[in-house]
């Protein structure tokens, strides 16, 4: 996964709280097991309704409870692959916030009053290493909102790095370990049953 410092650009508004994961990606899609092609299905039964425009944009700006429901990872794939980087919203669901870092789609919690004044201004920025997210308000003037992530979280997220990542990280010390583990297994002596 390509590693995040900072997200730039223009918000998408979804003004909607507790949007469950079978409303982003409903169950009829849920067939494949690779990770891209879910996009079109994004909000499937949602984009029938008229006057349905979700623009693609890098900021997703959405209600609270985001993602509850039940914890398919088909979600969190189809925000991504429809172009979304990050979402901001007041709260998330914890399985839903845990499978977004997993894959490098950055979910940030600010409050409720920030993220409408997000979207009201129409674009913003999402620093990761800052941890805060900035946008102009209605005079002009620079906001600079700071959120927590968890620092383990945060660095992986930096540096790029999903599960397949990490254990990566820990080759050399993999490899060592299993080398000290058969020179150990070779010089015991073998036991015979009884």
């Amino acid at each position: 996964m390509d590693p995040i410092e900072t997200i730039s650009g223009k918000v998408s508004f979804l003004d909607r709280a507790d949007v469950d994961t079978d409303q982003i990606m409903p169950k009829q899609f849920l067939k494949r097991v690779e990770r891209t092609g879910f996009g079109e299905f994004l909000f499937y039964d949602w984009a029938k309704e008229p006057g349905w425009d979700l623009p693609v944009n890098p900021i997703l700006v959405t209600g609270d409870n985001f993602g509850c429901g039940s914890s398919r990872e088909h979600a969190p794939w189809g925000l991504q692959d429809y172009g979304f980087q990050t979402i901001v919203a007041p709260s998330f669901a914890d399985i839903f916030y845990s499978n977004c870092t997993k894959i490098g789609l950055l979910p940030i919690a600010i409050d409720e009053q920030h993220c409408r004044a997000l979207a009201q201004a129409g674009e913003g920025q999402v620093d990761l290493r800052a941890q805060e997210v900035r946008y102009r308000d209605t005079e002009g003037a620079l906001v600079r909102v700071p959120f927590e992530i968890d620092p383990e979280t945060r660095r992986r997220l930096l540096d790029g790095l999903d599960d397949i990542g990490v254990t990566l990280s820990h080759e050399d010390a993999i490899a060592a370990y299993e080398e000290l583990r058969e020179s150990s297994l070779a010089s015991t002596p073998a036991t015979t049953a009884l």
